[in-house]
Protein backbone atom coordinates (compact mmCIF):
# COMPACT_ATOMS: atom_id res chain seq x y z
CA UNK A 1 0.00 0.00 0.00
CA UNK A 2 1.46 3.41 -0.65
CA UNK A 3 0.67 6.83 0.96
CA UNK A 4 1.10 10.21 -0.55
CA UNK A 5 2.55 12.78 2.23
CA UNK A 6 0.80 16.68 1.29
CA UNK A 7 1.93 20.08 3.50
CA UNK A 8 -0.87 20.45 5.96
CA UNK A 9 -1.57 24.14 5.43
CA UNK A 10 -4.32 24.85 8.09
CA UNK A 11 -7.65 25.78 8.35
CA UNK A 12 -8.01 29.28 7.63
CA UNK A 13 -10.88 29.92 10.80
CA UNK A 14 -7.76 28.87 13.16
CA UNK A 15 -6.10 32.31 11.69
CA UNK A 16 -9.71 34.60 12.56
CA UNK A 17 -9.71 36.36 15.54
CA UNK A 18 -13.66 36.26 16.00
CA UNK A 19 -14.06 38.97 18.49
CA UNK A 20 -12.04 41.07 16.34
CA UNK A 21 -14.48 40.40 13.60
CA UNK A 22 -17.42 41.39 15.33
CA UNK A 23 -16.22 44.85 16.03
CA UNK A 24 -15.64 45.03 12.17
CA UNK A 25 -18.86 43.96 11.81
CA UNK A 26 -20.10 46.74 14.29
CA UNK A 27 -21.78 48.86 12.22
CA UNK A 28 -24.02 46.55 10.57
CA UNK A 29 -25.19 44.78 14.01
CA UNK A 30 -25.71 48.51 15.55
CA UNK A 31 -27.34 49.25 12.19
CA UNK A 32 -30.02 51.86 12.36
CA UNK A 33 -32.25 51.61 9.13
CA UNK A 34 -29.81 53.92 7.09
CA UNK A 35 -30.39 51.88 4.30
CA UNK A 36 -33.89 52.26 4.31
CA UNK A 37 -35.44 54.92 6.03
CA UNK A 38 -38.83 54.18 6.15
CA UNK A 39 -38.20 50.82 7.92
CA UNK A 40 -39.80 50.12 11.21
CA UNK A 41 -39.05 50.99 14.69
CA UNK A 42 -36.99 47.49 15.58
CA UNK A 43 -36.18 47.08 11.90
CA UNK A 44 -38.69 44.66 10.68
CA UNK A 45 -39.13 45.56 7.13
CA UNK A 46 -35.12 46.83 6.19
CA UNK A 47 -32.57 45.00 4.77
CA UNK A 48 -29.76 45.90 6.93
CA UNK A 49 -29.71 42.47 8.67
CA UNK A 50 -30.25 39.92 6.18
CA UNK A 51 -27.96 36.91 5.25
CA UNK A 52 -26.77 38.63 2.10
CA UNK A 53 -25.78 41.64 4.16
CA UNK A 54 -24.11 39.58 6.33
CA UNK A 55 -21.83 37.86 4.16
CA UNK A 56 -21.07 40.87 1.93
CA UNK A 57 -20.16 42.58 5.30
CA UNK A 58 -17.78 39.58 6.29
CA UNK A 59 -16.37 39.47 2.76
CA UNK A 60 -15.18 43.29 2.87
CA UNK A 61 -13.90 42.84 6.48
CA UNK A 62 -11.44 39.73 5.47
CA UNK A 63 -10.36 41.73 2.40
CA UNK A 64 -10.06 45.08 4.05
CA UNK A 65 -10.65 44.66 7.43
CA UNK A 66 -7.41 42.99 8.41
CA UNK A 67 -8.87 40.21 10.22
CA UNK A 68 -7.06 37.41 8.10
CA UNK A 69 -3.27 37.25 7.78
CA UNK A 70 -2.41 37.93 4.20
CA UNK A 71 -0.61 34.89 3.71
CA UNK A 72 -3.96 33.15 4.60
CA UNK A 73 -6.14 35.04 2.13
CA UNK A 74 -3.16 34.22 -0.63
CA UNK A 75 -3.28 30.29 0.67
CA UNK A 76 -7.26 30.91 -0.06
CA UNK A 77 -7.52 32.53 -3.06
CA UNK A 78 -4.78 30.77 -5.33
CA UNK A 79 -2.75 32.46 -8.01
CA UNK A 80 -4.81 35.31 -9.05
CA UNK A 81 -2.98 34.50 -12.95
CA UNK A 82 -4.78 31.36 -12.76
CA UNK A 83 -7.69 31.50 -15.35
CA UNK A 84 -10.28 29.63 -13.56
CA UNK A 85 -11.20 30.86 -9.74
CA UNK A 86 -14.05 28.82 -9.59
CA UNK A 87 -12.29 26.87 -6.80
CA UNK A 88 -10.90 30.05 -5.14
CA UNK A 89 -14.54 31.36 -4.80
CA UNK A 90 -16.07 28.25 -3.76
CA UNK A 91 -13.61 28.07 -0.62
CA UNK A 92 -13.94 31.25 0.06
CA UNK A 93 -17.74 31.38 -0.02
CA UNK A 94 -17.27 27.97 2.42
CA UNK A 95 -15.37 29.93 4.55
CA UNK A 96 -18.01 33.05 4.89
CA UNK A 97 -20.20 30.21 5.87
CA UNK A 98 -18.23 28.84 8.53
CA UNK A 99 -17.78 32.07 10.15
CA UNK A 100 -21.76 32.62 9.70
CA UNK A 101 -21.77 28.87 11.44
CA UNK A 102 -19.34 29.59 14.30
CA UNK A 103 -21.08 33.51 14.92
CA UNK A 104 -23.88 31.14 15.86
CA UNK A 105 -22.29 28.94 17.68
CA UNK A 106 -20.62 31.42 19.94
CA UNK A 107 -23.52 32.92 20.27
CA UNK A 108 -23.29 35.99 18.58
CA UNK A 109 -26.05 35.59 16.29
CA UNK A 110 -29.67 33.53 15.88
CA UNK A 111 -31.58 32.90 12.89
CA UNK A 112 -34.43 34.02 12.18
CA UNK A 113 -37.46 31.41 13.65
CA UNK A 114 -38.19 30.43 10.16
CA UNK A 115 -34.07 30.37 9.04
CA UNK A 116 -32.99 26.65 9.85
CA UNK A 117 -35.41 24.99 7.32
CA UNK A 118 -34.13 26.93 5.15
CA UNK A 119 -30.83 26.96 5.59
CA UNK A 120 -30.76 23.35 5.50
CA UNK A 121 -32.60 23.58 2.33
CA UNK A 122 -29.93 25.69 0.67
CA UNK A 123 -26.82 23.60 2.08
CA UNK A 124 -28.00 20.75 0.23
CA UNK A 125 -28.10 22.37 -2.82
CA UNK A 126 -24.05 22.39 -2.24
CA UNK A 127 -21.64 25.22 -1.58
CA UNK A 128 -21.69 28.73 -3.38
CA UNK A 129 -26.12 28.51 -3.14
CA UNK A 130 -26.73 30.26 -0.73
CA UNK A 131 -26.05 34.17 -1.17
CA UNK A 132 -26.70 35.63 -3.98
CA UNK A 133 -29.52 37.83 -5.93
CA UNK A 134 -31.51 35.03 -6.84
CA UNK A 135 -31.91 33.95 -3.08
CA UNK A 136 -34.76 34.82 -1.31
CA UNK A 137 -33.79 37.56 1.88
CA UNK A 138 -33.25 35.49 4.31
CA UNK A 139 -32.50 36.85 8.65
CA UNK A 140 -30.65 36.98 11.15
CA UNK A 141 -31.28 38.45 14.78
CA UNK A 142 -28.16 40.11 17.38
CA UNK A 143 -28.17 38.18 20.87
CA UNK A 144 -27.48 40.87 23.87
CA UNK A 145 -24.23 38.55 24.31
CA UNK A 146 -23.16 40.66 21.18
CA UNK A 147 -24.79 43.45 21.66
CA UNK A 148 -22.87 43.46 25.54
CA UNK A 149 -19.31 42.99 24.02
CA UNK A 150 -20.16 45.81 21.47
CA UNK A 151 -20.60 48.12 24.18
CA UNK A 152 -17.70 47.00 25.99
CA UNK A 153 -15.49 47.42 22.96
CA UNK A 154 -16.72 50.70 22.45
CA UNK A 155 -16.11 51.78 25.98
CA UNK A 156 -12.22 50.51 26.09
CA UNK A 157 -11.81 51.92 22.58
CA UNK A 158 -13.76 55.35 24.25
CA UNK A 159 -11.38 55.22 27.25
CA UNK A 160 -8.31 54.43 25.88
CA UNK A 161 -8.62 57.05 23.26
CA UNK A 162 -9.02 59.52 26.41
CA UNK A 163 -6.10 57.97 28.00
CA UNK A 164 -7.90 56.34 30.86
CA UNK A 165 -7.10 53.34 32.42
CA UNK A 166 -8.88 53.29 35.82
CA UNK A 167 -12.11 54.93 36.89
CA UNK A 168 -13.23 55.51 40.07
CA UNK A 169 -17.21 56.15 41.56
CA UNK A 170 -18.31 59.98 41.38
CA UNK A 171 -16.29 61.87 44.29
CA UNK A 172 -16.58 65.50 45.12
CA UNK A 173 -14.65 68.30 46.65
CA UNK A 174 -16.22 67.43 50.41
CA UNK A 175 -13.90 65.00 52.37
CA UNK A 176 -15.70 62.44 54.73
CA UNK A 177 -14.75 59.49 56.43
CA UNK A 178 -15.01 56.64 53.34
CA UNK A 179 -13.41 53.97 52.30
CA UNK A 180 -10.79 55.56 50.19
CA UNK A 181 -7.86 57.16 52.16
CA UNK A 182 -7.27 60.47 50.22
CA UNK A 183 -6.02 62.65 53.09
CA UNK A 184 -4.21 62.10 56.69
CA UNK A 185 -6.15 60.62 59.51
CA UNK A 186 -8.43 63.50 61.58
CA UNK A 187 -9.83 62.88 65.14
CA UNK A 188 -12.95 60.96 65.19
CA UNK A 189 -16.33 63.26 65.71
CA UNK A 190 -19.59 62.38 66.57
CA UNK A 191 -21.88 61.91 63.31
CA UNK A 192 -18.72 60.22 60.94
CA UNK A 193 -18.70 56.92 60.00
CA UNK A 194 -16.50 55.03 62.17
CA UNK A 195 -13.84 54.30 59.47
CA UNK A 196 -10.93 53.68 61.67
CA UNK A 197 -6.85 54.38 61.65
CA UNK A 198 -5.77 51.50 63.35
CA UNK A 199 -2.07 52.65 63.56
CA UNK A 200 -2.59 56.25 64.55
CA UNK A 201 -5.09 55.55 66.85
CA UNK A 202 -2.59 52.85 68.80
CA UNK A 203 -0.35 55.59 68.62
CA UNK A 204 -2.85 58.02 69.94
CA UNK A 205 -3.39 55.34 72.98
CA UNK A 206 0.84 55.16 73.66
CA UNK A 207 1.38 58.84 73.60
CA UNK A 208 -1.79 59.59 75.81
CA UNK A 209 -0.16 56.84 78.05
CA UNK A 210 2.98 57.91 78.29
CA UNK A 211 2.03 61.78 78.86
CA UNK A 212 0.17 60.36 82.03
CA UNK A 213 2.75 58.13 83.42
CA UNK A 214 5.30 61.23 82.92
CA UNK A 215 2.96 63.49 84.80
CA UNK A 216 2.49 61.39 87.87
CA UNK A 217 6.39 60.69 87.25
CA UNK A 218 6.21 57.01 86.74
CA UNK A 219 8.35 55.28 84.45
CA UNK A 220 6.64 54.05 81.03
CA UNK A 221 8.45 50.82 81.20
CA UNK A 222 6.75 47.88 79.18
CA UNK A 223 3.31 48.09 78.51
CA UNK A 224 1.16 44.93 79.24
CA UNK A 225 -1.96 46.53 77.29
CA UNK A 226 -3.18 49.82 75.90
CA UNK A 227 -6.09 51.02 76.44
CA UNK A 228 -7.96 53.18 74.16
CA UNK A 229 -10.54 55.47 75.01
CA UNK A 230 -12.86 57.64 72.91
CA UNK A 231 -10.15 60.63 72.60
CA UNK A 232 -7.42 58.26 71.06
CA UNK A 233 -9.50 57.38 67.84
CA UNK A 234 -8.47 58.73 64.59
CA UNK A 235 -10.46 57.91 61.48
CA UNK A 236 -9.59 57.91 57.52
CA UNK A 237 -10.72 60.67 55.49
CA UNK A 238 -11.95 60.08 52.26
CA UNK A 239 -13.39 61.52 48.90
CA UNK A 240 -16.93 61.35 49.03
CA UNK A 241 -18.54 59.37 46.62
CA UNK A 242 -22.28 60.09 45.51
CA UNK A 243 -24.38 58.09 43.37
CA UNK A 244 -26.22 59.06 39.79
CA UNK A 245 -29.54 58.58 38.22
CA UNK A 246 -28.84 59.01 34.93
CA UNK A 247 -31.68 58.97 31.55
CA UNK A 248 -30.15 58.95 28.67
CA UNK A 249 -32.64 60.48 25.32
CA UNK A 250 -32.16 59.32 22.57
CA UNK A 251 -34.03 61.17 19.25
CA UNK A 252 -34.82 58.53 16.72
CA UNK A 253 -36.91 60.98 14.48
CA UNK A 254 -35.96 60.89 10.73
CA UNK A 255 -33.45 63.55 10.51
CA UNK A 256 -31.08 60.95 12.54
CA UNK A 257 -30.51 59.67 9.30
CA UNK A 258 -30.98 62.36 6.97
CA UNK A 259 -28.44 64.52 4.75
CA UNK A 260 -26.54 61.23 3.92
CA UNK A 261 -24.96 60.70 7.32
CA UNK A 262 -26.32 57.96 10.06
CA UNK A 263 -26.31 59.70 13.41
CA UNK A 264 -28.09 57.32 15.33
CA UNK A 265 -25.65 54.03 15.35
CA UNK A 266 -22.69 56.04 16.97
CA UNK A 267 -25.36 57.47 19.18
CA UNK A 268 -26.60 53.72 20.41
CA UNK A 269 -22.80 53.02 20.47
CA UNK A 270 -22.58 55.67 23.02
CA UNK A 271 -25.19 54.53 24.85
CA UNK A 272 -23.79 50.91 24.99
CA UNK A 273 -20.77 51.92 26.02
CA UNK A 274 -22.06 54.48 28.91
CA UNK A 275 -24.40 51.54 29.97
CA UNK A 276 -21.29 49.46 30.29
CA UNK A 277 -19.72 52.22 32.30
CA UNK A 278 -22.21 51.99 35.03
CA UNK A 279 -22.22 48.64 35.06
CA UNK A 280 -18.51 47.71 35.69
CA UNK A 281 -17.22 51.43 37.33
CA UNK A 282 -20.50 53.02 39.14
CA UNK A 283 -22.40 49.56 39.98
CA UNK A 284 -24.75 51.80 42.06
CA UNK A 285 -25.87 54.28 39.65
CA UNK A 286 -29.05 53.73 37.48
CA UNK A 287 -29.24 54.26 33.95
CA UNK A 288 -32.71 54.56 32.01
CA UNK A 289 -32.84 54.91 28.35
CA UNK A 290 -35.79 56.89 26.84
CA UNK A 291 -36.57 57.11 22.38
CA UNK A 292 -38.13 60.50 22.00
CA UNK A 293 -39.94 60.94 18.41
CA UNK A 294 -43.58 61.92 18.01
CA UNK A 295 -44.11 60.68 21.26
CA UNK A 296 -41.93 59.11 23.83
CA UNK A 297 -41.10 55.53 25.41
CA UNK A 298 -38.48 53.70 27.89
CA UNK A 299 -36.89 50.42 26.24
CA UNK A 300 -35.14 48.16 28.37
CA UNK A 301 -31.05 48.17 28.39
CA UNK A 302 -31.14 44.95 26.12
CA UNK A 303 -33.25 46.32 23.37
CA UNK A 304 -31.13 49.35 22.74
CA UNK A 305 -29.16 47.94 20.33
CA UNK A 306 -31.91 46.40 18.20
CA UNK A 307 -33.79 50.17 17.65
CA UNK A 308 -34.20 52.14 14.30
CA UNK A 309 -35.09 55.22 13.50
CA UNK A 310 -38.50 55.72 11.47
CA UNK A 311 -40.73 59.06 9.52
CA UNK A 312 -40.80 60.58 12.31
CA UNK A 313 -40.91 64.09 14.03
CA UNK A 314 -38.61 65.50 17.63
CA UNK A 315 -40.94 65.42 20.72
CA UNK A 316 -38.73 66.95 22.95
CA UNK A 317 -41.11 67.78 25.27
CA UNK A 318 -42.93 64.55 26.06
CA UNK A 319 -39.14 62.62 26.11
CA UNK A 320 -38.33 65.27 28.85
CA UNK A 321 -41.71 64.94 30.62
CA UNK A 322 -40.86 60.89 30.60
CA UNK A 323 -37.55 61.30 32.08
CA UNK A 324 -38.28 63.96 34.79
CA UNK A 325 -40.98 60.88 35.71
CA UNK A 326 -38.52 58.15 36.01
CA UNK A 327 -36.07 60.26 38.02
CA UNK A 328 -38.31 61.74 40.85
CA UNK A 329 -38.29 58.28 41.77
CA UNK A 330 -34.59 57.84 42.20
CA UNK A 331 -33.12 58.59 45.69
CA UNK A 332 -29.82 60.04 44.41
CA UNK A 333 -27.39 62.00 45.14
CA UNK A 334 -27.36 63.56 41.47
CA UNK A 335 -30.00 62.99 38.74
CA UNK A 336 -29.51 63.85 35.05
CA UNK A 337 -30.56 63.92 31.70
CA UNK A 338 -28.50 62.97 28.93
CA UNK A 339 -30.32 64.25 25.64
CA UNK A 340 -28.69 63.14 22.14
CA UNK A 341 -30.55 64.82 19.86
CA UNK A 342 -29.88 66.47 16.14
CA UNK A 343 -33.18 68.48 15.54
CA UNK A 344 -35.69 71.16 16.67
CA UNK A 345 -38.62 70.18 18.53
CA UNK A 346 -41.18 69.99 15.92
CA UNK A 347 -43.88 67.84 17.74
CA UNK A 348 -45.96 67.93 21.04
CA UNK A 349 -48.56 65.68 22.67
CA UNK A 350 -51.55 67.74 23.24
CA UNK A 351 -54.17 67.37 26.53
CA UNK A 352 -56.42 65.40 24.90
CA UNK A 353 -53.61 63.02 23.00
CA UNK A 354 -53.18 64.41 19.96
CA UNK A 355 -49.98 65.07 18.57
CA UNK A 356 -49.16 68.47 17.14
CA UNK A 357 -46.45 68.89 14.46
CA UNK A 358 -44.72 71.35 12.64
CA UNK A 359 -41.43 70.95 10.99
CA UNK A 360 -41.01 74.23 9.83
CA UNK A 361 -38.86 76.46 11.84
CA UNK A 362 -38.97 76.73 15.85
CA UNK A 363 -42.75 76.78 17.05
CA UNK A 364 -43.56 79.14 19.45
CA UNK A 365 -45.81 76.95 20.67
CA UNK A 366 -43.74 74.00 20.95
CA UNK A 367 -40.49 75.40 22.10
CA UNK A 368 -42.64 77.54 25.01
CA UNK A 369 -44.20 74.18 26.27
CA UNK A 370 -40.76 72.52 25.80
CA UNK A 371 -39.42 75.15 27.72
CA UNK A 372 -41.66 74.74 30.60
CA UNK A 373 -40.71 71.56 31.18
CA UNK A 374 -36.47 72.26 31.18
CA UNK A 375 -38.59 74.53 34.15
CA UNK A 376 -39.95 71.76 35.82
CA UNK A 377 -36.84 69.50 35.44
CA UNK A 378 -34.71 72.34 37.18
CA UNK A 379 -37.38 72.66 40.10
CA UNK A 380 -36.87 69.02 40.61
CA UNK A 381 -33.31 69.11 40.89
CA UNK A 382 -32.48 67.45 37.39
CA UNK A 383 -29.83 68.69 35.17
CA UNK A 384 -30.07 68.35 31.47
CA UNK A 385 -27.16 67.82 29.59
CA UNK A 386 -27.88 68.13 25.27
CA UNK A 387 -25.23 66.63 22.94
CA UNK A 388 -26.12 68.41 19.69
CA UNK A 389 -25.15 66.79 16.04
CA UNK A 390 -25.97 69.73 13.91
CA UNK A 391 -24.80 73.41 14.81
CA UNK A 392 -27.52 75.59 13.21
CA UNK A 393 -28.12 79.25 14.86
CA UNK A 394 -31.47 78.55 16.07
CA UNK A 395 -30.70 75.28 17.34
CA UNK A 396 -27.73 76.63 18.87
CA UNK A 397 -29.67 79.31 20.78
CA UNK A 398 -32.33 77.01 21.95
CA UNK A 399 -30.01 74.16 23.38
CA UNK A 400 -28.32 77.44 25.32
CA UNK A 401 -30.93 78.06 26.59
CA UNK A 402 -32.13 75.06 28.03
CA UNK A 403 -28.47 74.38 29.54
CA UNK A 404 -28.83 78.19 31.47
CA UNK A 405 -32.28 77.10 32.91
CA UNK A 406 -31.06 73.77 34.14
CA UNK A 407 -27.76 74.90 35.00
CA UNK A 408 -26.43 72.04 32.64
CA UNK A 409 -24.22 72.02 29.87
CA UNK A 410 -24.68 72.15 25.96
CA UNK A 411 -21.90 69.88 23.86
CA UNK A 412 -22.16 70.99 19.89
CA UNK A 413 -20.04 67.65 18.49
CA UNK A 414 -20.14 64.94 15.92
CA UNK A 415 -20.95 61.58 15.58
CA UNK A 416 -17.47 60.48 15.67
CA UNK A 417 -16.37 62.61 18.96
CA UNK A 418 -19.63 61.71 20.18
CA UNK A 419 -18.58 59.39 22.77
CA UNK A 420 -15.45 60.82 23.97
CA UNK A 421 -17.61 64.15 24.78
CA UNK A 422 -20.54 62.15 27.05
CA UNK A 423 -18.36 59.79 28.80
CA UNK A 424 -15.91 62.66 29.84
CA UNK A 425 -19.22 64.54 31.04
CA UNK A 426 -20.37 61.76 32.72
CA UNK A 427 -17.34 61.18 34.55
CA UNK A 428 -16.30 65.09 35.40
CA UNK A 429 -18.99 65.06 37.80
CA UNK A 430 -17.09 63.36 40.43
CA UNK A 431 -14.26 66.20 40.50
CA UNK A 432 -17.20 69.56 40.19
CA UNK A 433 -20.54 68.26 42.17
CA UNK A 434 -20.49 69.72 45.89
CA UNK A 435 -22.94 68.46 48.63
Amino acid sequence: MKYKYSKYTGDPLDDLDLEDLIEKLSDLLLSSGFRSPFGGMYGESDDDRTMQALHDAIMDALFNGGVLPEETLERLMGDPADGDQSDARTKLEKLIQDIIDRMMQEGFITPSPDLEAEREHRQSQGAGGQFGPDAPPTRFEVTDKSLDFLGYRALRDLLGSMGKSSLGRHDTRDHATGIETVAAPKPYEFGDSLNLDPSSTVLNAVQRIGRERREAGEALGVLDSIDITHEDLMVAQGEYQSSCATVLMLDCSHSMILYGEDRFTPAKRVALALANLIRLQYPGDALNVILFHDSAEEIPLRELGRVRVGPYYTNTREGLRLARRILDKQRKDMRQIIMITDGKPSALTQPDGRIYKNAFGLDPFIVSETIAEVAACRKSGIMINTFMLARDYELVAFVRRVAEICRGKAYFTTPYTLGQYVLMDYMDKKTRTVH
